[in-house]
C-alpha cells in the first residue's frame, strides 16, 4: 500500500506543469507595411518594439529568350542593435546579373591588392585578346 501510495505521489509531482528554465520575451511588431502590386512588384517594411527595421521593394524583370524564366530585383535594408550595442545597418541589391550584393561597415573587406600585383594585373588588361586554338 505504501509503494502504491509513494508511486502515485510521485506521478502527480511529475506531472504538475514544471517552471520554464528560460523565458522569451515575445517581441511586438508596431509597424508593418506591405503592398503587392498585380504586376508583380512589392514593398514591405517593419518596424519591432526592440528596434529592428527592415524594408524591401521589388520588381518583376520579364525574361528574354524562350528558355528564361522572369526573375524579382529587390533591393532594401535592415538594421539591429548587436548584443555589444553596436547598430548594425545592411543595405542590399538582388537581381539575376550580379546576385546578392550586401552593404553595410560592418562587413568584412577584403585586404588592398600589392602595388606588384596591381601594376601586372594593369599591364594584363592592356594586352589584346587571345584566341583559342
Amino acid at each position: 500500500m505504501r509503494v502504491i501510495l509513494f508511486l502515485g505521489i510521485i506521478a502527480i509531482a511529475t506531472s504538475a506543469p514544471q517552471p520554464q528554465q528560460k523565458s522569451e520575451k515575445v517581441i511586438e511588431i508596431i509597424k508593418q507595411d506591405f503592398d503587392q502590386q498585380v504586376d508583380g512588384s512589392y514593398r514591405y517594411s517593419f518596424e519591432t518594439e526592440n528596434g529592428i527595421k527592415a524594408e524591401e521593394t521589388g520588381t518583376l524583370k520579364k525574361a528574354s529568350g524562350p528558355d528564361a524564366t522572369d526573375v524579382i530585383v529587390a533591393q532594401g535594408g535592415f538594421s539591429y542593435t548587436a548584443p555589444d550595442g553596436t547598430v548594425i545597418n545592411l543595405n542590399y541589391i538582388a537581381d539575376d546579373e550580379n546576385g546578392f550584393r550586401p552593404e553595410g561597415a560592418h562587413l568584412p573587406t577584403p585586404p588592398p591588392i600589392p602595388p606588384a600585383i596591381q601594376k601586372a594585373l594593369d599591364f594584363l588588361a592592356t594586352l589584346p585578346p587571345q584566341r583559342n586554338k
